[in-house]
């Protein structure tokens, strides 16, 4: 789909017609994309960003009528369109308001790598309050897991929440759909199932109305996660609690400096 609407934009451009420019608030939200990933993004050409190797990938959003259809055929502008809540007090997500969830795949294939075996050969062990858990070393992700155990290390009372993981890398869909999860990419943790909630274990449907929130994680551990970068599955409609993965374009320290 983003490769009809880039070649659609140029066939645009040939007749004349120069497609829009950036939004405002679409430019402020491009421009922390690429200070989250500096090793890869470069700048931005009208409406075209484009990494430090020369790709050159459409800023689009989808033309999907449904939220489903949208999340898995997204532009790379949807991947940015909701604002994250970043150390926010925890409040219940209003219907299909789900901040991180729609992600542009190609995004993600070009940093972490396109195949299970690309993205092995970058993954690295974290010690996880005892357990050894694989995440990628690109972006720094392996890092920042680690700063976040040794913050969460000095709040023992939040060890019950924080483990056994449930798991990091693993080379998979999200359940039911064509999507790539990001634990595909070794970018995601997911924390102690039997402290966790996800919307789908009650038999709902993405996108209906009425899915109940439910949610037992302290907002100390969600807090922590949030300034390193990362972003957390319950603040989203279609809930996930035990599930974090680091998008650090829609949160970290500077995001969440100004919240208690």
């Amino acid at each position: 789909m983003a490769q009809l609407l880039h070649a659609l934009t140029l066939a645009a451009g040939l007749l004349g017609v120069p497609p829009a420019p950036l939004t405002a608030d679409e430019t402020v939200r491009v421009q922390a994309l690429i200070r989250a990933y500096p090793d890869f993004l470069s700048h931005v050409e009208g409406r075209t960003l484009v990494w430090r190797d020369g790709t050159r990938m459409p800023l689009t959003r989808s033309t999907a009528t449904s939220y489903t259809e949208r999340l898995n055929t997204p532009g790379l502008l949807d991947q940015l369109a909701v604002p994250y809540p970043a150390c926010a007090p925890i409040r219940t997500p209003a219907w299909n308001v789900d901040p991180g969830r729609t992600r542009f795949e190609p995004l993600f294939r070009r940093m972490y790598g396109g195949t299970a075996a690309q993205v092995q050969r970058n993954l690295r062990a974290v010690n996880w309050f005892g357990q050894s858990v694989q995440v990628t070393r690109v972006n720094g992700v392996d890092r920042s897991l680690q700063a976040v155990a040794a913050e969460l290390a000095r709040s023992p009372e939040l060890q019950p929440f924080l483990t056994p993981s449930a798991g990091t890398f693993l080379w998979r869909t999200v359940a039911g759909t064509p999507r790539l999860s990001v634990h595909s990419f070794g970018a995601a943790i997911d924390l102690n199932v039997a402290r966790s909630s996800y919307w789908a274990w009650n038999g709902y449907r993405e996108g209906q109305r009425g899915i109940i929130y439910r949610n037992a994680f302290p907002l100390k551990v969600v807090q922590v996660f949030e300034r390193h970068g990362w972003i957390w599955g319950g603040r989203w409609y279609h809930h996930d609690t035990m599930h974090f993965e680091y998008r650090p374009e829609l949160t970290g320290a500077e995001a969440c400096q100004n919240r208690p």
